[in-house]
């Protein structure tokens, strides 16, 4: 009787037994998605403190400011993303953004070449025909994507002050007034922010249904076994440096369209706010690993805590930006333990 009762026991669910398997699978399944836990669990602390911190901060109009805020960062962000799973990095966005603005505005206002609307998409293809010379240089020709770069930053930033002859450009384009205005809203959701989520959407659909996609990934964690298993990683590199110069020339149109103007020394801080919004997320620097689902929460967390710092009362705004710096960096932290965590967990299995 005793053998019948232990070979054909079966423990209730609320027997130790079952529970310390339960747990084990709740760690386990913690362990391997430590990745986006990490940032998640980021933005709720952050939504929970700036909430009770100060009675502004869930109100309706802030929100729609947050969403303001990190539109334009958003789209760039998108491009940025592909970039960096590709295991390179892109420093001519905040030049790129600048320079197609200033493009747009340019032709906008007509003293030499008046194309009015149609200035948008030709300084949107101008745009891209820097991804592609970026492209090209880092993939055909060896030049590492860290110099390249570099060096298109100071020329995009140059043919922005030459084009504008130093000067803000104080006329652009009505559409782009009206996709940057906060005022303008679809169901009290900025249209700036709707035109923000469906490029976002566009990068997950890409780099999760596509073959381009996976050969994005592949070519960021091993480009050796990439091109072994028959993938074109030079033109994924490329691509994917096109990609990144366009969003960050659509990053520049919702710019001066937000601020009604094109100002050549403007964009600065686009390059480390986008970077720092994915690598936040959990998008490794050195390819293959995270994704736009990340870099949605690196945005939110990045956007969260700028309004927040600025809504808090005790703080001297000159200490807000070191603040920032602090509180990114611990971000920074906690992605790289978990990121430890789940390389652990996924050795182990």
């Amino acid at each position: 009787m005793a053998q019948q009762a232990s070979s054909g026991h079966i423990a209730p669910s609320g027997e130790p037994g079952v529970q310390r398997a339960a747990g084990g699978s709740f760690l386990s399944w913690a362990s391997r998605n430590a990745r986006l836990l990490a940032p998640l669990l980021t933005l709720i602390c952050m939504v929970i403190f700036f909430s009770l911190a100060t009675d502004v901060f869930l109100t309706v109009p802030n929100m729609q400011n947050i969403v303001t805020q990190i539109a334009p960062i958003a789209v760039a962000a998108t491009g940025v993303t592909f970039v960096l799973l590709c295991a390179e990095i892109d420093l001519s966005i905040a030049s790129v953004a600048t320079f197609t603005g200033v493009l747009a505005a340019w032709f906008w206002v007509g003293d030499t070449f008046a194309l009015g609307n149609w200035g948008i998409p030709v300084a949107i293809i101008v745009s891209a025909l820097i991804g592609l010379l970026n492209g090209f240089m880092v993939a055909y020709v060896g030049i590492p994507s860290f110099m390249m770069t570099l060096a298109m930053l100071t020329i995009a930033r140059g043919m922005s002050v030459f084009v504008s002859e130093g000067k803000p450009i104080f006329e652009v384009p009505p559409v782009l007034k009206q996709l940057g205005n906060v005022s303008s809203q679809v169901f009290g959701i900025p249209v700036i922010g709707i035109f923000a989520v469906v490029i976002l959407i566009l990068g997950e659909f890409v780099l999760s249904y596509t073959k381009f996609g996976r050969y994005v990934y592949m070519t960021g964690a091993n480009r050796e076994a990439a091109e072994m298993s028959g993938v074109n990683t030079r033109q994924v590199v490329m691509l994917s440096l096109v990609i990144s110069a366009v969003t960050a020339g659509l990053t520049g149109l919702l710019f001066i369209g937000r601020l009604s103007s094109a100002n050549p020394s403007s964009g600065e801080d686009i390059l480390i706010s986008t970077i720092a919004a994915v690598v936040l997320g959990g998008t490794s620097l050195f390819g293959g690993e995270g994704g736009m689902r990340n870099t949605v929460l690196g945005l939110l967390i990045f956007g969260v805590l700028s309004n927040g710092l600025n809504l808090l009362p005790n703080i001297p705004i000159t200490f807000k930006q070191a603040l920032q710096g602090i509180v990114l960096l611990a971000a920074l932290l906690l992605n790289v333990f978990a990121l430890r965590i789940e390389r652990v967990q996924t050795r182990s299995e």
